[in-house]
């Protein structure tokens, strides 16, 4: 059967539904940032103006997770390993509007260079496209005061980039006043905290990918590793609790051993181990441990 055939129909209709939700979501963010924080109920704008400033939001996450699996599909394409176009997962009623994206990989992976390659390619390319975004996202941002009641919002965790990023635009901001991020920012926000989400070594996600490469058969004891820093993460914010049950189900289905390469004990390399130590960094600097908690510290 010829590889790299797919329903090319499929894809483009998840993708243009995954800019339907994404947009709404983002006139939504757009509304919060120009108003700032206050619920008046009613709409700034016209809700057609509403939507296509939501194309701030919508056309920064795509193009961060595009770049993503894009990454890993044109890594395949070079090893000539079967995979499919990008699928967008649209979800309108979520904060960030969908649930990412992924590709299939139709066949194994043979090698140990390979799979590195394809399993770095796709988080180094969301890593360049998301961290310009966060600066620009930053310099159309500004400083406010939050308002009295901030029960019904909720507080986005920092990851160290974001925290650096911040206080070189806007320094530390003082008591009761908060960073109105604008939506490019909170899209280069969830970009990272997507890179973060994969760069975690377990089982067959990217960083799965990446530890096998680097540890071979050792990268199981990673892998249980992983699992109780994710649970002890739920301990912080519930809001790992979703990501952690997808993964316990994921292992459940696949098991918690990589499939095997035929050179697992060939070394890679020193460039690419240096490129795994790149990855660990971009995991560092993405990484958040509450990442979304009700706003009730704010102001402290």
């Amino acid at each position: 059967m010829p590889k790299f055939q797919d329903r090319v129909w499929l894809h483009v209709l998840m993708f243009v539904l995954t800019v339907a939700s994404t947009t709404l979501a983002g006139a939504e963010h757009y509304a919060s940032f120009i108003t700032d924080f206050s619920s008046s109920g009613r709409l700034p704008l016209p809700a057609a103006a509403l939507l296509v400033r939501g194309l701030w939001y919508s056309v920064t996450i795509l193009a961060i997770l595009g770049c993503h699996e894009l990454g890993h599909y044109f890594a395949c394409r070079y090893y000539d390993v079967d995979a499919s176009l990008p699928f967008f997962i649209p979800v309108p009623f979520l904060l960030t509007g969908t649930m990412g994206a992924f590709i299939r990989i139709r066949e194994p992976i043979p090698s140990k260079r390979m799979l590195f390659d394809i399993g770095i390619a796709g988080p180094i390319a969301g890593f360049v496209a998301a961290v310009p975004a966060l600066f620009l996202g930053l310099a159309m941002s500004h400083v406010v005061r939050m308002p009295a009641d901030t029960s019904n919002m909720l507080e986005l965790g920092e990851p160290l980039l974001f925290k650096f990023a911040s206080r070189q635009w806007w320094g530390a901001q003082p008591d009761g006043y908060s960073l109105n991020m604008h939506p490019v920012a909170f899209a280069a926000w969830f970009g990272m905290l997507a890179t973060a989400l994969n760069l975690f070594p377990i089982g067959q996600l990217d960083g799965g990918h990446i530890s096998y490469a680097v540890l071979g058969s050792r990268s199981t004891i990673v892998t249980f590793a992983m699992i109780a820093v994710a649970l002890t993460l739920c301990y912080f914010s519930t809001s790992w609790v979703v990501w952690t049950v997808l993964i316990v189900v994921m292992l459940a289905m696949f098991g918690p051993r990589h499939p095997r390469v035929f050179d697992e004990h060939v070394p890679l390399g020193r460039t690419r181990l240096l490129l795994a130590l790149f990855a660990v960094a971009m995991f560092v600097l993405c990484f958040t441990a509450a990442p979304i908690q009700p706003m009730e510290l704010i102001g402290r």
